[in-house]
């Protein structure tokens, strides 16, 4: 995907892995309310950093394609190209999965 955001200060643009909503049988359909939200997702971009009290910045400890595990509600939800991403603050990212 062509990204036409860039993120500020210490943005992440993530887009959250969606899990796979089969049941048995396959006829139960859940309202998107009752859906869990996603918490685990794929860094699309990431802003240059924050700047310190010295006006130094700060280097992000993600980078674009890590695999991360994020809170629950954080971040700002949109849609680009017909897909959810999320703008997150740095901070909002719990972890990065390794493998």
């Amino acid at each position: 995907m062509s990204l036409k955001l860039r993120p500020l200060a210490d943005r992440v643009i993530v887009e959250p892995n969606e899990r796979e909503e089969t049941f048995a049988g396959g006829q139960l359909v859940l309202p998107e309310t009752a859906k869990e939200k996603p918490q685990q997702g794929t860094v699309l971009a990431v802003g240059p950093g924050r700047l310190d009290e010295d006006g130094e910045r700060v280097a992000m400890e993600v980078k674009e394609n890590d695999i991360v595990l994020f809170a629950k509600y954080a971040g700002t939800e949109i849609k680009l190209s017909g897909k959810k991403v999320l703008i997150l603050k740095e901070t909002d990212i719990l972890a990065v999965v390794e493998e």
